[in-house]
């Protein structure tokens, strides 16, 4: 370029050197050489300057780009930018840097594109260009403009290039990006790809100091897991808590909170029971965990075990009654045990019962409806005496339901009457439910209202006419206990019928109301299910796969329909074991159920097939899940899957084009590894 503008000053130096020169013999002709003569001169003189488009030195452009950003004048910066970059290449990383946080620092999207746009181009030219702490700060912007995409980005470019993020950024970032579901998957996906990038600058025990900006920020860890939760990404939580474990973070309350519901989630009703131990001791700290016990109880009616439900219960109630407490029984340190206590197929998290983060608001109230806080102390709400109603008398197992009223007599707890229960399930139709429970009742002397037996006398006249006249004489057995006859001398057996009549209104209780609504969502299926899940989690857990196929075949056998858990279970168990080939014959089985609609369509199970079959090579199941995905508009990230093929397929097959001997099968697998580097944009 320097040397066309050369040639271009002397060509006009010629011809301005002509023009002088014909000015002179005009002049000479008519007697006006001398005044000509300096006209000529200040013609040449011109040659020797700038000309009007001659480009500006690089000095002009800094300058320019400088004043622009001091001015706010983003356009002319930016054009100034684009001139010097045309000329000179990339300026150097001050500018360059100071042109990217002046674009973060503007609230419009367009700007925080132009600065997007710009940090790609140079990363692909020069990434030690960059910054880290400009590009954190663009992340932030992008985030806060509700655009993760582009802000995850620009986080992996800093990963990509070596370097670390800062910590407390990170979680700024993340503050933004978990209030979508996209920005939650890649927030997921990003947390992953910094511990996985912390932990590889590990290589001895004297550096596990550089774990430390992970290990001290449990409030990050928290935000993601729960945000995985919000959005049903089982698959990622899982990841998460296991990274927990890798780094070495602490968890705290919120942590338990969240891990709960990710074990309810998962189905992992042993690993809630195991951490009761730890928590139950904990009552001046209970109604933090208002959480833990909400989702160990939907598990245990999950499990249809209302056994446990019903110590659970019996437990809350107890804890109202008690107050004792001595500061030095809480334990200063804890652990969460996830999966086998076998720590190569489990893994721990250290916990510490008493530390709360008070600035980590959770949304987790919303998900609990079984527990409410009253004084202080957790108390089964009318929605989960109904569960604990409807599963006992559903499974015909009113043991639970009896023992329940029968302890909570005998160790005189407040809690909800046995008569109200009992009129509610004698409104609901539950005759004989209502009946066996008076029964245990009395086998044992708990009074009960002589009104609850009128309320079921009432009801075998209208419906069991039959069953009448045994009742009748059984409350005749039992009127010398009864209050009623003894401080009423008129009340005798004859006036029964004068009461069923005139004396025993039936009013609607809000309990009869949460019955009626369980009742219709009860399937007694859905406990089989879960039984069954929680034996392949084990087995895939354990790394037995075998075992863990050998039940997902009794599961059909039975005619047990398995749920989106069952193959995330099995999913995680093949890709754990890079056993790729099984996974695409299960793809099979997941298509054909997706396409009866027997399971919804999950992101997080997706996504785990595309970066099974990249790491196993099956690229023409990689297509076809990710059509699958564009179909429904779920989101595919091509940016990691693009670096998963980089890592693992990034010279296959490019030099097979001058082969003519290729088999059918080659030609097939080379076209699918085509569209993939065209679809995820790799040339």
């Amino acid at each position: 370029m320097r040397s066309l503008l050369q040639a271009c000053r002397r060509c006009c130096g010629l011809l301005l050197f002509r023009r002088a020169a014909e000015v002179a013999l005009t002049a000479n002709r008519n007697g006006l050489w001398r005044r000509h003569c300096v006209l000529a001169a200040q013609c040449l003189s011109k040659s020797t300057s700038a000309l009007p488009w001659e480009a500006p030195s690089r000095e002009t452009l800094l300058r320019t780009i400088d004043v622009g950003l001091k001015d706010g004048n983003l356009d002319e910066a930016l054009r100034a930018f684009g001139n010097y970059k045309s000329l000179h290449g990339l300026p150097e990383p001050r500018v360059l840097n100071s042109v990217i946080v002046s674009l973060s620092y503007t609230s419009s999207r367009r700007w925080l594109q132009r600065a997007y746009d710009m940090v790609l181009s140079v990363y692909q030219r020069n990434g030690n260009l960059l910054n880290t702490s400009s590009l954190m700060r663009l992340a932030l912007a992008l985030a806060r403009d509700q655009t993760p995409v582009p802000a995850s980005a620009i986080l992996r470019v800093i990963l990509q290039s070596g370097k670390l993020p800062d910590v407390d950024m990170l979680s700024m970032v993340f503050l933004h990006m978990v209030k979508s579901q996209v920005g939650s998957y890649l927030a997921a996906d990003v947390l992953t790809e910094t511990c996985e990038s912390f932990l590889s600058q590990i290589s001895d025990r004297r550096q596990l100091k550089k774990l430390d900006p992970l290990k001290n920020n449990v409030t990050l860890f928290n935000m993601v897991l729960e945000s995985c939760v919000n959005f049903k990404c089982m698959i990622k939580a899982q990841k998460i808590m296991e990274l927990m474990s890798l780094v070495g973070v602490v968890a705290d309350v919120n942590t338990m909170a969240i891990a709960a519901r990710v074990c309810e989630m998962v189905g992992q009703r042993d690993e809630l029971v195991t951490m009761k131990k730890s928590i139950d001791s904990l009552l001046p700290f209970f109604q933090h965990y208002q959480h833990f016990y909400d989702s160990l109880l939907s598990l245990q009616f999950s499990f249809n075990d209302m056994d446990a439900a019903a110590h659970l219960l019996i437990d809350l109630y107890r804890r109202r009654k008690s107050h004792a407490f001595n500061n030095n029984d809480v334990q200063k340190q804890g652990i969460i045990q996830i999966g086998s206590g076998n720590l190569k197929s489990g893994y721990r998290i250290m916990f510490d019962p008493t530390k709360l983060d008070k600035s980590f608001v959770s949304d987790t109230t919303k998900q609990c409806n079984l527990l409410v806080p009253v004084d202080g102390n957790l108390l089964p709400s009318e929605k989960a005496l109904a569960k604990f109603i409807v599963g006992c008398v559903k499974a015909k197992k009113l043991g639970p339901l009896s023992s329940f009223f029968i302890t909570l007599h005998e160790e005189d707890l407040k809690g909800v009457s046995a008569s109200d229960v009992i009129n509610a399930c004698i409104q609901m139709g539950w005759l004989h439910a209502a009946h066996d429970i008076l029964d245990a009742l009395e086998s044992v002397k708990v009074p009960v209202a002589v009104g609850t037996y009128m309320s079921l006398l009432r009801a075998y006249e209208e419906h069991k006419p039959e069953e009448f006249n045994g009742l009748l004489q059984q409350i005749q057995k039992i009127a010398s206990t009864m209050a009623e006859f003894h401080t009423s001398p008129s009340f005798t057996i004859k006036d029964i019928a004068n009461i069923l009549k005139d004396e025993m209104p039936q009013t609607i209780s809000s309990l009869l109301s949460s019955l009626v609504e369980e009742t219709e969502h009860y399937d007694p299926g859905d406990y089989l299910t879960f039984q069954l899940n929680n034996s392949i989690l084990f087995f895939c857990k354990a790394k037995m796969m075998e075992d863990a196929m050998s039940t997902y075949k009794r599961m059909r056998e039975q005619n047990i329909r398995p749920n989106l858990h069952t193959f995330c279970h099995i999913l995680c168990g093949y890709s754990s074991l890079g056993m790729y080939r099984e996974i695409t014959i299960l793809w099979g089985e997941i298509k054909r159920r997706l396409e009866c609609g027997e399971i919804s369509v999950d992101r997080d199970l997706l996504d785990c097939l595309v970066l099974d079959f990249l790491k196993g090579g099956y690229f023409s199941r990689v297509m076809e899940v990710t059509s699958y995905m564009s179909t429904h508009n779920i989101y595919c990230d091509k940016w990691k899957y693009r670096q998963v093929f980089l890592k693992l397929h990034k010279n296959l097959y490019r030099n097979l084009n001058s082969l003519h001997d290729k088999t059918e099968a080659q030609s097939k697998r080379i076209e699918d590894v085509r569209a993939f580097r065209s679809w995820a944009g790799i040339k």
